[in-house]
């Protein structure tokens, strides 16, 4: 059986801080992270993700890969959302969008982009709230995270890739080449983990021959296995039994 997505990760100088501000703002519980860093937890049903706050000690200096894109029934209901935002904390913030695009671009405490999309999308129709995870990827990275999680592509056009859980909720999309330069390792990546009954070693050569490469040399002392994707982004994958 395929990896499950246990978490989106995010690297964060005050991780508290920046699950009271997620929290609050999605209307989500959070808990303590055995990591030391904070957790906001998945809503009730399975259409969602936890959201992990990891602590760092370096601060974000460049623009993220891959943000938030939040759904709005309505004009209003856009307007709302920001000023919510706003109200805990986050930021107005200039990352190149045009005066007559409608979507609003916010950034969280600690300088994470996301953006607040007008009513009437079709493609995040009926995604929830979190209508998708944005990253800068091209068209092999899609194929190779449809594969990872066994999510299905739901769109596949000029080198734009975009999958989505069976059981729905949020996307995950690609915009295809030219890609942003990278700084430094990557504040926004994924936990993922084995079935309970799974094995972490075949779960690792499952997904190194879809395309990942090991990052950290075998019997490293850390919690599972890190690898990245074919366009180099980190990630994780955990023992079937850490939860």
């Amino acid at each position: 059986m395929t990896s499950s997505l246990f978490a989106l990760c995010i690297d964060a100088t005050s991780p508290p801080r920046l699950a009271r501000f997620w929290s609050a703002f999605l209307g989500r519980e959070s808990a303590d992270d055995p990591d030391g860093g904070g957790i906001v937890l998945p809503p009730a049903d399975d259409t969602g993700f936890r959201i992990r706050f990891l602590p760092t000690d370096q601060s974000k200096t460049a623009q993220n890969r891959a943000h938030f894109d939040l759904t709005s029934s309505s004009p209003e209901g856009q307007r709302q959302t920001v000023a919510r935002a706003l109200e805990l904390g986050a930021r107005h913030t200039d990352v190149g969008q045009l005066p007559e695009e409608g979507h609003v671009v916010l950034a969280d405490p600690e300088g994470n982009e996301f953006c607040v999309i007008e009513a009437g999308n079709n493609f995040l129709a009926g995604c929830g709230f979190i209508g998708a995870l944005s990253g800068d990827g091209t068209q092999a990275v899609g194929y190779f995270w449809s594969k990872a999680l066994g999510w299905p592509l739901v769109w596949d056009q000029d080198e734009e890739t975009a999958i989505q859980s069976p059981h729905g909720g949020s996307k995950f999309t690609w915009g295809g080449p030219p890609l942003m330069p990278r700084s430094g390792r990557d504040r926004v990546r994924f936990d993922l983990a084995p079935p309970a009954d799974g094995d972490l070693h075949a779960e690792v050569e499952r997904l190194l021959s879809l395309g990942a490469t090991r990052l950290d040399p075998p019997g490293t002392d850390t919690v599972g296995v890190t690898l990245a994707d074919p366009d180099g982004n980190e990630f994780r994958v955990l023992p079937p039994h850490w939860r």
